[in-house]
C-alpha cells in the first residue's frame, strides 16, 4: 500500500484506545531525528517541499552541531485495518547531560522505541535510557537503525540487543532512517505492541506538564499529557502545587505546527496557551487540572533536575552585565534545568553562578548567549558543589573555590558518580589506567559479547566533568561510550590552591583539587602565566600556595632600559652608579605598581574550549 493511502487527517479528541504515546531513545547519533523526519513524510504530517533534515531540531545550535537538546512532541496519524490512530511522538536527546529531558517525555508516554545504531551496538547511554523506562514501567519496541550502512552488522547486533531485554533477535525490527525501510511496520508494531493510554474519562480532569517553552509573541506554551478527564478552551485551569489559575486561551495539538483543537481528553498530548509570560508557573512535573472541579491527588513521576557543574560567567565589557541577566533569564524559559544566581570577581567584575548539567550544557548555553544574544563572555573553570566542616563542626556548601573556608579543614565531602563505560576488550587496560589515575574504584565488569565489555566505576564527580571524555575517547580510538549519574559523597583530602601575582590573590584562578595534585595544578597554571601576562617595569613573582605554604613559583622578567647605552667607554663607578639608580627606581615602583591581567589573559588561562592537562 502506498504511503498516502496509509495516512488520514489529525483526529481532534480521540478515542483513548485509538492513540498511542511513544518517545524514541538511544544513544547520540544513532539516528533518532532521521528516523522521526521519516516517519513525519511518511504519514503526510510534514509536505514533500516543506521537509529538511532534522524537522524536529528548531533551534540553529542543534541544525550546526547535529544533535538534539530538546524534546519535541508532535502528533502523526497512521491507518491500520482501516482504522485510524493517532500516535503521538516524541523526539528525544541522546547526551547523557540530558537525561532529565528523557525522564520527562518517558513520564508522558505507555511505550518506547529503543534505537540502536547497527554499525555500533549498543553504547552507555542507551543502557541508561533502558534503565530509566523499564523503571517507568514502560512497553520496550527494539530496533536496529542505518542497516543501509556497508558497515552495519545487524545480525550480531540484534542478538546482543535480544540478550539484554529478554528477546528474540528475530522480533528486533531492523530499519533505515535515511532509505525509509522499515518504517511502515515499525508503526505497525508501534500499534499492535504498544497498550493504549488509561484514564477515567468523567473525573476532574488531570494532565501532567512535560515540557514549557517561551514564546516572544503567545507567552509560555506548556505541553502537558492528559491523564483524566478533559480540559477546554476558555475553562478556568489551575496549577496545583502552585495554585495559581489561569484563563485557557488555546489549546490544540503539535502536528508538527500548532492545531487549535475543541479540547483534550484521556491519553492526549498537546499544549496550552494562557498568556502567561512567567514560565516558573508552568513548572514541569506539575499537575494542571479545572479550577471549578480540581483534582484532589496530583500527578507523581517526575524529579527536578540537579546541577551537577558550576562555572562563573563574565561579560567581557562589563556594561553588559544587565543584558546577560536578561539572555539568562530567557534562556532559562526554555531550559528547565538551568540555575544562576550573580557573584562578583575582584579579577573578572560583576558576573553570574551557573549550575550545569555537565560540560555539554554548559558549551550549549554559553553558544547560545553568544550567538543568540550578542554577548562576549568568559566562563571560569567548571568546578562541582563540596560540603565543608570547619572546626566548628558547621557543614558550609561550596559552590565556588572563593566559597572555601580558611582555617582548619576537618574534612570535605565531594560528590561522586556511578559511571559506566561500554568499550572493545581489547581496551580494557587503557580505561583502567584512567579510571584508576582519576581515583576511580571498580564495581564490577561484564561482557555484552564476547568482543564488547561494560565497566563500572565509582569515580569523583570532579575528576570527569573537564576532559575525562575527551581522554576515554582518545585511549580507546573513539569507540568508547561513557554514561554517569550521581551516586552520594565521600570523604576526600581536597585543598584549594591560590594563585598569587605580587602577593595578590587573584579569585578567578583559585582551584579546588586533590592534594596529589595540587602541585601539578599550581606549577601547570603559574607556568601558563608567566607565558600570558605582558612583562611589566618590575618583576613579578607568580606563586601557587595552599594556605600559607607556597607550592610552585615563577617570575615575570622586568623589562629593563638600557641606561648604560649613553657611555662610551669611561670610569666603571659611572655605569655602577646608573644600574643602582635604576635598581632603587625598580625596588620603588614594585612597592607601589599593580599588576594589571589582560582579559586576553584570563580567557586563555580560564578557556574550557583547550582543557588543562591534570
Amino acid at each position: 500500500m502506498s504511503p498516502l493511502a496509509r495516512t488520514a487527517p489529525v483526529p481532534a479528541a480521540t478515542d483513548p484506545s485509538l492513540i498511542r504515546n511513544f518517545c524514541i531513545i538511544a544513544h547520540i547519533d544513532h539516528g533518532k531525528s532521521t528516523l522521526a523526519d521519516r516517519m513525519l513524510q511518511l504519514t503526510g504530517v510534514v509536505a514533500a517541499r516543506d521537509m529538511k533534515a532534522q524537522y524536529l531540531d528548531r533551534m540553529d545550535i542543534e541544525r550546526e552541531r547535529g544533535i538534539t537538546i530538546k524534546s519535541q512532541a508532535v502528533r502523526i496519524p497512521w491507518e491500520q485495518d482501516g482504522v485510524s490512530y493517532a500516535l503521538n511522538m516524541i523526539d528525544t536527546p541522546g547526551h547523557v547531560d540530558f537525561t532529565y529531558e528523557v525522564s520527562r517525555s518517558l513520564a508522558a508516554c505507555e511505550g518506547a522505541i529503543l534505537l540502536v545504531d547497527a554499525a555500533q551496538g549498543i553504547e552507555a547511554q542507551t543502557l541508561a535510557n533502558l534503565y530509566l523506562a523499564i523503571e517507568g514501567d514502560l512497553t520496550i519496541i527494539p530496533v536496529l537503525n542505518k542497516i543501509d550502512l556497508p558497515n552495519a552488522q545487524p545480525e550480531k547486533y540484534a542478538a546482543e540487543l535480544a540478550s539484554l531485554i529478554g528477546c528474540e533477535p528475530e522480533d528486533v525490527l531492523k530499519v533505515s532512517g535515511k532509505t525509509g525501510e522499515g518504517v511502515e511496520a515499525l508503526l505497525d508494531e508501534v500499534i499492535k505492541q504498544l497498550p493504549a493510554p488509561v484514564g477515567v474519562a468523567d473525573a476532574p480532569a488531570r494532565a501532567m506538564i512535560f515540557d514549557s517553552v517561551y514564546d516572544t509573541y503567545r507567552g509560555v506554551v506548556t505541553y502537558v499529557r492528559v491523564v483524566d478527564g478533559k480540559l477546554e478552551p476558555r475553562e478556568k485551569i489551575q496549577m496545583m502545587s502552585t495554585g495559581t489559575t489561569h484563563e485557557l486561551l488555546e489549546i490544540g495539538v503539535s502536528s508538527p505546527n500548532p492545531v487549535p483543537s475543541k479540547g483534550l481528553g484521556v491519553g492526549e498530548v498537546g499544549y496550552l496557551i494562557t498568556g502567561v509570560k512567567d514560565v516558573r508557573q508552568s513548572k514541569v512535573g506539575d499537575t494542571v487540572t479545572n479550577s471549578l472541579n480540581p483534582a484532589t491527588d496530583s500527578l507523581g513521576g517526575y524529579e527536578e533536575p540537579k546541577p551537577m557543574v558550576f562555572s562563573g560567567l563574565y561579560p567581557l565589557d562589563g556594561t553588559d552585565y544587565p543584558a546577560l541577566r536578561d539572555a539568562l533569564d530567557k534562556l532559562q524559559l526554555n531550559d528547565a534545568a538551568l540555575i544562576y544566581e550573580p557573584e562578583t570577581s575582584v579579577a573578572l567584575g560583576f558576573g553570574f553562578r551557573v549550575g550545569f548539567l555537565g560540560l555539554l550544557h554548559l558549551e550549549i548555553t554559553r553558544q547560545r548567549l553568544e550567538s543568540e544574544f550578542n554577548l562576549d563572555l568568559i566562563s571560569t573553570a567548571p568546578n562541582v558543589v563540596y560540603e565543608v566542616m570547619g572546626e566548628d563542626k558547621q557543614l558550609i556548601t561550596v559552590t565556588n573555590p572563593s566559597e572555601f573556608p580558611d582555617g582548619k579543614i576537618l574534612e570535605v565531602h565531594e560528590p561522586m558518580v556511578a559511571a559506566t563505560i561500554l568499550a572493545p576488550s581489547e581496551f580494557i587496560g587503557a580505561v583502567m589506567e584512567l579510571c584508576q589515575s582519576r581515583r576511580g574504584t571498580m564495581r564490577g565488569m561484564d561482557y555484552l559479547s564476547e568482543d564488547r565489555v561494560e565497566m563500572r566505576y565509582h569515580l569523583p564527580l570532579a575528576e570527569i566533568v573537564f576532559d575525562f571524555f575527551d581522554q576515554l575517547k582518545s585511549r580507546t580510538r573513539g569507540y568508547a561510550s561513557l554514561d554517569w549519574k550521581a551516586d552520594g559523597e565521600q570523604v576526600a583530602d581536597l585543598v584549594k590552591v591560590d594563585i598569587l601575582l605580587q602577593g595578590d590573590q587573584v579569585d578567578a584562578f583559585s582551584a579546588i583539587t586533590h592534594r596529589d595534585k595540587a602541585y601539578n595544578y599550581g606549577t601547570m597554571m603559574t607556568s601558563k602565566l608567566r607565558e600570558l601576562i605582558p612583562r611589566q617595569q618590575f618583576e613579578v613573582p607568580i606563586q601557587a600556595a595552599i594556605g600559607s605554604r607556597i607550592i610552585a613559583r615563577e617570575n615575570i622578567r622586568a623589562i629593563r632600559k638600557d641606561v648604560l647605552a649613553k657611555c662610551y667607554g669611561g670610569d666603571i663607578s659611572r655605569k655602577r652608579k646608573l644600574l643602582e639608580k635604576q635598581k632603587e627606581g625598580k625596588k620603588r615602583m614594585k612597592m607601589v605598581g599593580r599588576v594589571e591581567v589582560p582579559q586576553e589573559a584570563f580567557i586563555a588561562a580560564l578557556s574550557t574550549e583547550e582543557p588543562k592537562k591534570k
